[in-house]
């Protein structure tokens, strides 16, 4: 190899560098070729080349001058003066100048001849010399590719086949048969080998991993690449340096990624000393480098824990445990892997202390998860990787009943559903291990699955499955048996509603928070005469009122309820009204808010119920009206009538004193019954003068301090001829002292007569009646019993009535107002008066007068 680059052209050390100068002061490969042009003028074949052309110059020029020699011989035969002697001369001189020139000629030829051999002889070495090149370069281990200027590569020898180099023009496409760094390699080289002249060697690898030398030079302004395939020795040593440049850059890689994370790690040579620390060692120590690190020793780990890793570590088994140590004043945990190999160890140390403090937390997350979990309701079953159940919760055993030392044995999943189908728990399939193997595909699902389950216990469960990221899967059983059925019960409840709703004979619409109906029913539509198609779900409000315009249009109607269903007001409001349309209906609508924002608009039809209400206050108008008339009447003739009562009662008086003078036995019959029929008419006119009073609402009570037992005994004096003329007597039954109340004693007294002038009526002669008081508290209660025929139970609610008259049942008829002044003035004493009959029995009435706190002097109203 050393003799072809000796012996090629152009190799020569002064080309080479005037190659080289050529390059770098920018004129190319051309001007190199000029320079090559310009040595060539000056050697053997120039210079023959040079005479030759300068003899063949001479002899043009020595012939004209021998023939104009001859001309001037010829003439001199002529003419023989003494110019012919000179013209002799000189044709003697130019004479013999053409035979010095001949003479100088041939001498030129014959070393002409001898260059040209000389010229030959070289030519001839020359190409047996090139062609002994072709002969090396043509060798199919070496490829020589040659770059002159701008032209294009000439390619010259082949390389093995093996080394897959393309023979073609796909040579130079280094990417497609060298690996990709190679490649860059390469392409970088030659750019600067043609730019810059800059040779280079270097070793480039195939993609079929075969090893090949490039060398690359300049010479004769010609730029050359040789790839070389190494064989052997040289081969290997290519492939070592390859592989040593590689685990260079792999460790330099290697040692950058460690200076670059936040973990120490060191290296150790075969006595324990550290050969080499990254950066988080030289922080770990405090050192300001971690080459002062390894130069002072820091050890990060104590003598205790490097002994044992020396102690327990082998080629076989590195060292892999939890180490404690100090690092800047506190106490931090690091998980050290340290690995021997025969040129000593290496380790690395990870800090786990947060680690350990998170999996603290995480213990006591998934302790409080676990009792969470446990007190649920919802049952949860929770399996490991290896499908094991490894959590499960009270709820879970209840629901499938499950024995607790099975449970606690950590059954497979599929054991599990296995179990439960032979328990008859679990659906009934066509097709079980489809199913199963269908449950079971939620270890390897990246979703939540979900399924229905319906037991044959009735009950419906909404399984939900997951599959967790480490391993395993979490089963939720969801009972959705109330659900279901509340859910059925709710459509059903929502059909029956909505038939409910459509079958009213209210009118119905419901709006939403946006102000368009959601529903109506046929009512609505037909109240406000508008089609189904103007009143359809989405239907505005705006657009609904502008259809029931021509039912009513006024401001309260419509636009109100617009206003009522899409307010923005915090609190939403409700509304109530009649509306009177142009039809002549008259509805009552109420607007009412609803959940979710909804509002309902209801209508009722009151055209009836007003129609017939106008009529009975118009009724109503006239009977007061009339009953103002009947009490101005019963008043004025009451008041009339006393007057001539009180004569006609004055003048009997007075007829049966002695002084008029004496009567008859008829006349004084007659005399008596006078005086009795006027009595009762005065009674008569009297009450019906008190009624007309508490009637007309001008009655008013006159209070007074009462004494009760005087009151009882003035009561048992008027009422004696009563009394006696019915044949009936009274027992009174009372306390020694019953003391006072303060009520009306004219009212009172009257409230008592008219009781006991009742219960003497319907007292059968013979009998008694009672008359039993006492005090409870401020109130004097007392009742009035008698043995008479009783009262039906359908009579006892009209015996308060004013004129309800059991004459045929008394002794004595009347107008039956007695009862109903009674109901009267104990009302207007804040009373209560009760009565109990019973058919055959008697009747008891019981009257309860509370006391007025008022002064003895003031009269209440």
């Amino acid at each position: 190899m050393s003799e072809m680059k000796s012996s090629l052209p152009g190799q020569a050390d002064d080309g080479a560098r005037a190659d080289r100068r050529s390059l770098m002061a920018g004129r190319g490969y051309k001007s190199a070729t000029a320079h090559e042009a310009a040595k060539q003028e000056h050697g053997p074949l120039a210079r023959l080349l040079k005479s030759c052309a300068a003899g063949t110059a001479l002899v043009a020029l020595a012939r004209p001058a021998l023939a104009q020699a001859e001309q001037q011989a010829a003439a001199s035969a002529h003419l023989f003066t003494s110019s012919q002697v000179i013209g002799v001369s000189v044709v003697i001189g130019v004479i013999s100048a053409a035979l010095l020139s001949t003479l100088w000629l041939v001498r030129q030829r014959g070393n002409l001849e001898n260059e040209s051999r000389e010229i030959r002889s070289a030519l001839s070495d020359a190409q047996q010399r090139i062609s002994q090149y072709q002969a090396l370069i043509a060798d199919k281990n070496r490829r020589i590719v040659i770059w002159d200027g701008n032209a294009r590569p000439e390619l010259l020898g082949q390389l093995p086949p093996e080394t897959g180099a393309p023979q073609d023009g796909e040579f130079l496409a280094f990417g497609l048969w060298l690996k990709s760094r190679s490649a860059s390699e390469l392409e970088k080289a030659i750019d600067r080998l043609r730019d810059e002249a800059q040779s280079f060697d270097m070793v480039v690898e195939t993609i079929r991993d075969e090893i090949l030398e490039a060398q690359g030079r300049v010479s004769g302004g010609r730029a050359f690449v040789r790839f070389v395939a190494l064989n052997n020795l040289r081969a290997e040593l290519a492939e070592l340096r390859i592989e040593r440049d590689r685990l260079m850059t792999s460790i330099s890689a290697f040692q950058t990624m460690l200076d670059a994370i936040d973990m120490p790690a060191w290296q150790r040579d075969p006595v324990g000393r550290l050969t080499w620390v990254n950066q988080a060692y030289g922080e770990a120590v405090e050192a300001r480098s971690p080459q002062q690190a390894i130069n002072e020793g820091r050890e990060m780990l104590t003598t205790v824990a490097r002994e044992r890793i020396r102690a327990t570590t082998t080629p076989e088994s590195p060292f892999h445990d939890k180490i404690s140590t100090v690092v800047r004043g506190n106490r931090t945990f690091f998980d050290v892997v340290d690995v021997r190999v025969p040129g000593g160890s290496a380790g690395i140390a990870i800090d786990v202390s947060d680690i350990e403090a998170v999996r603290a937390e995480l213990e006591r997350t998934l302790k409080s998860h676990a009792e969470t979990l446990d007190h649920l309701a919802t049952p949860v079953a929770i399996f490991d990787g290896e499908r094991r159940l490894q959590f499960y919760n009270q709820a879970f055993v209840a629901l499938w009943e499950l024995d607790i030392a099975f449970l606690e044995g950590r059954p497979d999943n599929s054991e599990l559903l296995e179990r439960l189908r032979a328990a008859k728990k679990l659906p009934d399939q066509l097709n079980w291990k489809s199913w199963k193997e269908a449950a079971l595909s939620v270890y390897r699902a990246l979703d939540t699955q979900t399924d229905l389950w319906h037991l044959p216990n009735g009950q419906t469960l909404r399984v939900f499955a997951t599959a967790h990221p480490q391993g395993g899967a979490t089963w939720v059983f969801e009972n959705l048996t109330e659900q279901v059925d509340l859910e059925t019960r709710y459509n059903t409840l929502v059909k029956v509603q909505g038939e409910t709703i459509d079958h009213l004979s209210e009118g119905v619409a419901v709006f939403g928070p946006d102000g368009r109906i959601r529903l109506s029913n046929p009512a609505f539509r037909a109240l406000w005469g508008i089609t189904e198609i103007e009143a359809k779900p989405g239907t505005h409000i705006r657009a609904l009122g502008e259809a029931c315009a021509p039912s009513y249009d006024r401001p309260d109607g419509w636009k109100t309820f617009a206003e009522l269903i899409t307010s923005f007001d915090d609190e939403r409001r409700s509304g109530q009204g009649t509306l009177e349309l142009f039809s002549g209906l008259v509805l009552d609508y109420a607007v009412i808010p609803l959940p979710n924002a909804q509002t309902m608009l209801t209508f009722v039809n009151m055209t009836d119920s007003v129609r017939a209400e106008r009529a009975l206050t118009e009724k109503n108008e006239a009977l007061r009206k009339a009953d103002e008339l009947k009490n101005d009447f019963v008043q004025h003739v009451s008041y009339e009538l006393r007057s001539p009562l009180t004569n006609i009662i004055g003048f009997t008086d007075l007829l049966r004193t002695p002084g008029v003078g004496p009567l008859t036995e008829r006349q004084a019959e007659y005399i008596d019954h006078i005086s009795t029929s006027s009595s009762v008419l005065l009674t008569l006119v009297n009450d019906i003068l008190d009624l007309a009073t508490v009637d007309a609402g001008i009655m008013r009570l006159n209070y007074a301090d009462i004494d009760l037992n005087d009151l009882l005994d003035d009561v048992s004096m008027q009422i004696a001829d009563r009394l006696h003329e019915s044949g009936v007597a009274l027992e009174i039954t009372a306390p020694a002292y019953l003391g006072s109340i303060v009520a009306d004693p004219q009212r009172l007294k009257q409230i008592l007569l008219k009781l006991l002038s009742n219960a003497a009526n319907f007292s059968p002669e013979g009998t008694s009646i009672s008359l039993e008081c006492h005090r409870e508290g401020t109130d004097f209660v007392f009742s009035v019993s008698d043995r008479g025929p009783g009262i039906s139970p359908d009579m006892i609610a009209t015996v308060f009535d004013r004129f309800a008259t059991g004459a045929k049942s008394g002794k004595r008829g009347g107008a039956g107002l007695g009862l109903s002044i009674v109901d009267s003035f104990v009302s207007l004493h804040h009373g209560d008066v009760t009565i109990d009959s019973e058919p055959g029995k008697g009747t008891t009435v019981m009257c309860r007068i509370p006391s007025v706190n008022v002064p003895h002097s003031a009269a209440a109203e």
